[in-house]
This record gives structure tokens, sequence and C-alpha cells, in this order.
């Protein structure tokens, strides 16, 4: 069963000249994998999911599948506003060799929380891969409460965890009271992980890992070992690159920053635009600053 902890990479999907870069796909899973993260979530919003056609975004799944070669465990994001649609996705992409599902809340028609249960419950019976729910109300226009997070795990026992991004504590603290250990909550706002961590969540679905994958998953391991005074070093390093990383919609700033990398171009799809000029130096700062890579 996949094990939900530690520092778990929401990767960008490479593009060059409006077409997925599957040889910096590459590059980016191997940098992943090298940097000792404990996942990879390929085809989330920071994957741009949203443009991708359906055959590029199988495609993407099935090469992330074979970079990782079965290093780190794969957990590709799933779900549109149409349950229907969604419990199709979930057949095909289960069928990929990966290792678990990341299923977003239905986002623009928002949906009830009884709607929100009926549509993962039908998730849930389409497959037998565990399901990570992933709640962010800022993109889907809608929160998912922490009653209706436990209910569903009380249901499905293939419904394994949270990622939590309503930027609330109270709310992490009211899931980590009410479930059973078996289930996790991750974080979805980097620089919210130790605080979250604090409270009981037990890792990150990273933006910032990007860029910064052994920070990351060392900041969380610190922290689960008992070393908070250390794992607070790490992230107060990490915090000004965090904040600088959301200066425009992600995920803009993070594909400017793996550029600088040289691991993809920084190149979004439309309707996303390149990161303006105005917030490059900002975060080419704040990569020095962090220690990571050459930051220009």
């Amino acid at each position: 069963m996949l094990k939900l902890k530690g520092c778990f990479t929401a990767i960008v999907t490479p593009f060059k000249n409006g077409k997925v870069d599957f040889e910096s796909l590459r590059k980016v899973v191997k940098f992943q994998v090298e940097g000792g993260v404990s996942g990879l979530v390929p085809c989330g919003s920071t994957g741009e999911a949203a443009t991708l056609a359906p055959e590029e975004y199988l495609a993407v799944i099935k090469a992330v599948v074979a970079a990782a070669k079965g290093k780190v465990p794969v957990v590709p994001g799933v779900g549109t506003n149409s349950t229907e649609k969604s419990a199709a996705m979930v057949k095909k992409v289960s069928a990929l060799g990966v290792d678990g599902l990341l299923a977003i809340v239905p986002y623009y028609n928002k949906p009830t929380q009884d709607g929100m249960t009926l549509h993962f419950s039908e998730l849930a019976k389409a497959t037998r891969l565990p399901i990570v729910l992933y709640n962010i109300p800022g993109r889907t226009g809608v929160n998912m409460l922490p009653a209706t997070a436990l209910g569903l795990r009380r249901k499905f026992s293939n419904i394994i965890g949270i990622k939590e991004a309503s930027g609330s504590l109270d709310q992490v603290s009211e899931i980590v009271n009410g479930a059973d250990e078996d289930f996790a909550v991750m974080s979805g706002d980097d620089s919210l992980t130790l605080p979250m961590m604090s409270v009981g969540a037990r890792g990150v679905i990273s933006v910032t890992s990007n860029v910064a994958p052994a920070e990351m998953q060392r900041m969380c391991e610190l922290f689960l070992k008992g070393d908070t005074v250390g794992a607070a070093a790490v992230h107060h390093n990490l915090f000004l690159l965090e904040k600088s990383l959301f200066t425009e919609t992600n995920p803009i700033p993070v594909k400017y920053a793996a550029s600088l990398l040289g691991l993809c171009l920084p190149e979004p799809r439309l309707p996303l635009t390149p990161l303006t000029e105005k917030n490059r130096e900002a975060l080419k700062k704040a990569l020095t600053a962090a220690g990571i890579g050459r930051g220009k």
C-alpha cells in the first residue's frame, strides 16, 4: 500500500514549441529521484493537466512511470468536474502502472458536501488503487469540509489521505483528530508544511521541490525524526523561495526556476504566460539565497 509521508513532488510538464518535451520530462524525473523525494505527482495543477489533450495526459503519465523505474511511487492527478468523466479517467490511469491517484474536488460547478461524497464514492469504486483526496478551494471554488473527508475514509479503505490546501491549520487539526492512523494529511501549501506537520500532517505534495527536492525531503524527514529545530532551519532557508514561486499563477514561476537549473524551458501553455521580467530577478535572488543551483 502507498505510504504518504515526506515530500512528493507535483512535477511540471515541460513544453517545447507548444508540445510536450519528453526528453526534459525524463530529466525532471531523474533530478527528483536523485534528490531523494518520496514520490512523484505528474499531471496535477503544477503539471498543467487542464491544458493537456487526453492523449498527452496519458503519455505524460506513462513516461513518468517509465522514467521512475519503480524507484519512487507515481501518483498522478486525476479528476474533472464531471463524475462520469472522472471515473472513466480513473479506470484508464489505473491501468498505466501507477501507485495511486490524487483526485481533485470537482471545480467550477461547486458541488455540495453531499455531492463531493457521491463523486468520490464513484471514483473509489472505479479502482483498487489508493486515492488521495485533493482539497484546494482557491482553484475549485469550494472547500471540502473535514467531516466529508473523514466520512469518505470510513466508507472506502482505498481513500488513504488528503492533500490539504485550504490554508487552515484548524481544518488540518480537525482531520487529524478524527482520522485513523492509516489516513494521512499532506500539505498542499509549501510554506505551511512545517506548521501543518506540527499539528499532524506527514509531509507535503510540493511545488518547491521541483527545484529543491533534497531540501524539501530533508525538512520533512528531520521533522518526522523529531528534529524540529533542524526542520525549522530548512523551512526558514526555503521560505523566501517558496513565496517567490507564487508571485504569479503556479506553475509560471517554478517553470522559470526549473529553466535556471537547466531542467526544462520556462514555457507554460496558454492561457498561462511566461514569468514577467519584474519577477524574474526576485526569483533568481531567492534561488541564490536558498543555495539552490546557480540562481542565474
